[in-house]
């Protein structure tokens, strides 16, 4: 029998409630611009271009070479990982937590945001995302079923949470609200006040609050976690990961920590979706939470603070205001108003001076006025997207020049 070709497939109903990530297609644009001679330089996207640290690279090859480390892994993660990232909480955030109970290793933070809300929301359910913010929490709630509710920072309030306005929300069918401070995209520190009220918050609420607490080792000193809070565990769950404090993007090493409860319920999402990590690289991660404070001096902290000059510099030739109190591995700025809309800028330079940087309006609508500049890529790099900059500017007189 002859075999027809009329079949028609369609896409599941959830694909119509989210768009192909802004970077992923951005990264497209960039490898065909880069096949045409283009040379772009790349200040848009997070992934720290230095290694770990050498202990840690010793401790991967090493255990690679046993015969016995290539097995499937407990989803739950092997217990020295998780021993080490207890200790980490308690040398540098001074937070106790059960290695065995309370913490659950990650495939990145990413993954955890796909496990939490599978294991705390039903569709149907609303969940509180901030505006700006990491788009994944919006489109990951939306693929899962929920209803999306924006929460508002706003510049003038130091991009920090409107609580008087949360307060009187009416937040009937409200499961999670996802926080992040350090902040991503605007920099905005962390503060113990505000994790307090941040708690205060969820307590009176009845609601889960969720803090991705990524960026605290990098430009900054000051080492803070929502769980520092007396009472937090009851209400909060904490995301960390290794990526950026420990300079290993690529490995997808993060954890979640709270409550025992509740990540037995996110293990039990997570043991039908994935299996562990690769015993070597939990092994390597494990050894890399050892390293000293020297090491985030030199490798993240003073390496950091030299490209943040430069990325200053690149703000001030566009023309962009900055708040120098930011801290994390971006610079996020306000463009002049010059601009009608902040693409108007961000493909100028793109096209002009051969330097992507990243549109404020991909993270919401609050941040339509504003750009955010990578410190991931080196000071030589980042001195040539500066002189393509200015170059590009003295060339075209039409275009805004400070």
């Amino acid at each position: 029998m002859k075999a027809t070709n009329d079949i028609t497939l369609r896409p599941a109903a959830r694909l119509a409630q989210v768009s192909e990530y802004y970077f992923s297609r951005k990264i497209k644009e960039i490898a065909r611009l880069n096949e045409a001679g283009e040379d772009i330089i790349s200040l848009a996207i997070g992934s720290p271009d230095m290694p770990p640290s050498p202990q840690t690279i010793d401790t991967l090859c090493r255990e690679v070479r046993q015969p016995s480390a290539h097995g499937y892994q407990p989803t739950a993660g092997i217990l020295p990982l998780k021993q080490a990232m207890a200790s980490w909480y308690r040398r540098w955030f001074q937070v106790e937590l059960n290695p065995s109970s309370e913490i659950q290793p990650l495939i990145g933070s990413k993954e955890g945001i796909l496990h939490v809300t599978l294991a705390f929301c039903n569709p149907g359910d609303k969940v509180l995302v901030p505006n700006p913010g990491y788009p994944t929490y919006t489109s990951l709630s939306r693929i899962l079923g929920c209803e999306v509710v924006c929460y508002d920072l706003l510049e003038d309030h130091g991009w920090q949470p409107d609580f008087a306005t949360l307060e009187s929300m009416d937040m009937t069918g409200v499961k999670i609200m996802w926080v992040n401070y350090p902040n991503m995209p605007t920099g905005a520190p962390a503060s113990k006040e505000v994790y307090q009220r941040i708690v205060n918050l969820a307590r009176n609420k009845g609601i889960l609050v969720v803090n991705d607490n990524p960026y605290s080792f990098i430009l900054s000193h000051q080492h803070l976690s929502i769980l520092q809070i007396p009472g937090s565990k009851d209400c909060c769950l904490e995301f960390n990961s290794m990526s950026k404090s420990h300079n290993m993007p690529g490995w997808r090493v993060g954890l979640v920590a709270g409550r025992a409860d509740y990540i037995s319920w996110i293990l039990k999402v997570k043991s039908n979706i994935d299996s562990g990590m690769f015993r070597p690289l939990q092994l390597a991660a494990a050894e890399a939470y050892s390293n000293d404070e020297a090491w985030h001096e030199e490798a993240n902290i003073q390496v950091y603070a030299r490209r943040r000059q430069i990325a200053g510099r690149i703000m001030e030739a566009l023309g962009c205001r900055y708040d120098p109190s930011q801290v994390g591995m971006f610079l996020w700025g306000r463009i002049p108003d010059c601009y009608a809309q902040v693409e108007d800028l961000t493909e100028w330079v793109l096209h002009k001076a051969r330097v992507f940087i990243t549109p404020g309006f991909i993270f919401g609508s609050n941040g339509k006025r504003f750009i955010r500049i990578s410190l991931c890529a080196g000071e030589e790099k980042m001195e040539e997207a500066l002189q393509r900059i200015q170059q590009a500017l003295s060339k075209d007189n039409s275009h805004y020049q400070q």
